[in-house]
This record gives structure tokens, sequence and C-alpha cells, in this order.
């Protein structure tokens, strides 16, 4: 019986040209392209086809609606997802404020509005506008940061793994670079400096145990073939207890001794003092510059607030060295990139607009308890979702992520959800597919919206999604 009803339901099928051109395919077809339409006309087609075919009573097929009118709407929902942007904004719930997986630090609006200005016209990247000849397209910055951090000289590539790589492979290939066993940092995705080091072409020497190096380790270690002493700034992870570490001045005068180069990688960088405002000191590049390093590397995306990039500041012999690196060109900033750290960059000439301005540094410096804007949304999902969802305030720290500040804790305080006869997961799955899509944190049965990581203007669009989503 049930195949007789599979048969009668497989000829009640409409024709693709049929549902083409039906009501809800109407005003898509005139900005969609027709290949997409069709395409998306057939899968739905093909998909309620197999369905059918599959059914195993004729209730199961009873309840199909196979009618032109329904498939137009399952098709425009698949033009939807073929049309609308892979890459997309999403409002961060999660109290994360640098998400690796969300980008990091979102940008300054200076910096946006520098990126849109450079993208849309054509301008100066390698022209001098005086001379009217060719120039390099790192001078766009290489003031600004000599300025910013009382560098010699400075060069910026893609990313801070390729500013570490370049700067190895153009000082120590071929040659040793001393280590402290508690510096050998994974980053994310898995990428180690270790292998970083090879890939260079530089030998790793270890020196010390993992809690413990001292400069004798390091003397020990230097041989005729010796191309410099590499200090790791371990900014995704602290080493607490019986420890004890090099500072950095007293490499330099080790290495002078030795004429060798001494070289940091910062990780995430910091051009202010965080320890101002109640957070753990990190490591400035102007104090790196000021004890005498002879490069030091960096982030441009992460605690600097800007777009990603990989920073080389230090003494001009070995900037200039590294710019003559063949590798440079596969490595290189391009023009949209340099745009916005230039805008960034500027921001910190004044300290106190760099923390207005910048999100990261003012929401890492953020004073004011959010609590009122959690009230605020609170009640009004008190009003619209009546007694399905328990509702209310939680007081949760925030975290600064994107390796960085490992152990800081912000204050914070997170709008929760706890659905009655639902699934946290698949609300929060639902709410990843939402438009914006969400993120939020997922405890137990409990669903928190951190409040330090929206900011003031998203808590009215994060109160539709929400709605959109848990109201039918």
């Amino acid at each position: 019986m049930a195949a007789t009803y599979r048969q009668q339901y497989l000829r009640l099928l409409p024709a693709v040209e049929k549902v083409l051109h039906g009501k809800p395919l109407l005003e898509i077809r005139k900005t969609v392209p027709r290949t997409i339409v069709l395409e998306a006309v057939q899968e739905v087609i093909a998909e309620k086809r197999s369905l059918i075919q599959k059914a195993v009573s004729e209730a199961e097929l009873q309840g199909m609606d196979v009618s032109s009118e329904k498939l137009g709407q399952e098709a425009l929902k698949k033009i939807k997802q073929k049309t609308d942007p892979c890459l997309k904004p999403v409002l961060n719930a999660t109290g994360v404020l640098l998400h690796t997986n969300l980008g990091r630090a979102p940008l300054a609006s200076a910096a946006i509005e520098a990126i849109t200005c450079v993208g849309k016209n054509y301008c100066n990247l390698e022209l001098s506008l005086e001379s009217g000849k060719r120039s390099s397209r790192y001078e766009h910055v290489e003031q600004l940061l000599c300025r910013l951090t009382g560098a010699e000289s400075a060069l910026v590539v893609n990313n801070n793994a390729g500013a570490v790589f370049l700067a190895l492979n153009s000082l120590s290939s071929g040659k040793e670079a001393i280590v402290s066993r508690g510096e050998l940092v994974e980053i994310g995705g898995s990428f180690r400096l270790p292998e970083v080091m090879a890939g260079s072409g530089t030998a790793l020497v270890e020196v010390g145990t993992t809690n413990k190096c001292f400069l004798k380790d390091y003397r020990k270690a230097i041989t005729d073939n010796t191309a410099l002493l590499l200090k790791v700034h371990t900014s995704n992870y602290k080493i607490v207890g019986f420890t004890a570490a090099v500072p950095l001045s007293s490499l330099v005068k080790l290495a002078k001794e030795h004429n060798i180069a001494v070289m940091e990688d910062l990780g995430s960088g910091m051009l202010i003092d965080l320890s101002k405002y109640g957070l753990p000191y990190e490591p400035r590049v102007q104090d790196s510059v000021a004890s005498g390093a002879d490069i030091i590397t960096f982030s441009g995306d992460k605690m600097l607030g800007g777009p990603q990039a990989g920073i080389i500041v230090g003494k001009k012999p070995y900037i200039d060295l590294i710019k003559k690196n063949q590798l440079l060109r596969a490595l290189r900033i391009d023009k949209l990139t340099l745009a916005g750290l230039e805008a960034t960059l500027r921001l910190y000439l004044d300290e106190e607009k760099a923390r207005r301005e910048i999100p990261i540094l003012r929401m890492l410096t953020a004073s004011g308890d959010p609590a009122a804007r959690a009230e605020a949304i609170v009640a009004e999902l008190k009003e619209k979702l009546g007694t399905a969802f328990r509702v209310g305030i939680a007081r949760e720290k925030a975290r600064v992520g994107g390796g960085s500040l490992p152990l800081a804790l912000l204050n914070s305080c997170q709008v929760f959800l706890e659905p009655e006869n639902m699934n946290s997961g698949s609300i929060a799955e639902k709410l990843r597919q939402a438009d914006p899509p969400v993120l939020a944190r997922v405890r137990k049965n409990r669903i928190l919206f951190d409040m330090r990581t929206l900011r003031e203007e998203e808590d009215e669009i994060l109160l539709k999604a929400l709605l959109q989503v848990l109201t039918p």
C-alpha cells in the first residue's frame, strides 16, 4: 500500500518550471542569478523525492506538503544560504574579548574608515609623492612605529608567526639560537616555536629547565655557531611557583660580550601599561627596546587592537638585513592592512584617545558595571518568554583570550537563559544560525550572554535575535 502511495506522491511533485515561476520566488528572481535559483529548486525537489521514496507508511506520506508553494518557500531558504556571505559579523557574547575563532580584536572606527578609503581608491602604496619615484610600502608605518617604541627601524609583515620566521631566517639560518626550555611556546592551531625555528633553518639550543633558567645556562651554551639569544614572552601561559628566568637586560649584556644578537618575541605586544587599570602587567614594546634587544616581534591584532599583522622593530642594521630577505615578498602586508594598522597606531599618539577608541583597550579598561544593561534585557525577556525559560543575571568572570593575559579575570555579568523543557545546546545552535549569529557560553543547561564583550548598541540586536529564536 505504501508503495502505491509513494508513486502517487511522486506524480504530485510539481515541475521545476512551475516552482521556479511561483509566487515565493517572484521577487528573488529579479536580483539573484537564474542558475542559483534553478539549482535551489532542483535540490528541493530532489530532496522531497528522496523523502517520498524512503517513506514507510501512508501516514508519513500524508504529512508531506509537495505543493509548488511549499517547495518555493523551501527553495527561498536555500537561495538565501547560497547567496549570504560566508564570512559575516557575529555578536560575541562569550565573555572572551580576543576570541581567535571570532577574528580577535574588532577594529577602531578610524581603522575601518582608513581601510574603506584606501580600498575604494588608488593609493600611494609604493610611490613617493615627493619624488614621484617608487618607494617602500613599509615607510607608511615605519616612522610611526619608531616614534611609539623608540626603535631605530621597523618592518611589518602579515602576522607575528611570519615575523618570527622571517627574523630567524634572516639572522640565524644555518646557525644556532639559544632559548630557555620554559619559553618554547605553542600558539593557536598547534604552531610550535621549535618547528618554526626548524623551518627557518635555525638550530634550536634549549637551556635550563621548564621552571628555572639562569644566565650561566646561556653562557655555557654559547659557541662559535651561536647567532642569537632568543627570549620568548609566554603571553599565553604562566609558570608560577618555584621559578627563575633571566631578564632581557642581562641577556643583552651577555650577547654584547660575545658579539651576537638578542631577539625577543613578545607575542601579543603592548604599547601602554595596563597595570594602571588594575590588570596584570604586560611588558611594553618600548620597554624591550630600552632594554637593548636588537630585534623585537609582536602582533598587530591582539592587545594592540589593529588588523592582523606581524611587527618587527629594532636596531637598523638588523632590520635592513631582514628587509633584504627574499621571503619578505611572500610575507608582505597588503594595502588594506597597512591602512588599518597606520590608523590604529596613530591613535596611540594620545594614550587616552587610544584607550577610548580602540575597542579591545576600551573593553579591557572598562570600569563601569553593565548590570543595568543586563537588567533591561532580562525584563524584556521575562515579559515575552513567560514561564518557558528561567531568566536572570549571573556573575561570572570574563577573559582576555587570544593568548594574552592568561591569568587575568575581568569583572562582568551575564544574562542567563535556562530552558524548562528544551536542550540548551540546541538553542545555542539555533542562535549561531540566527541573523546575525549569536555566540554565547553554555554551562550545564544554562546559556550565558556576557555583557563585557557586547557593545551597548548591540543590546537591542541581541534581544531581537533571542526573541526570533525563542518565540513561535
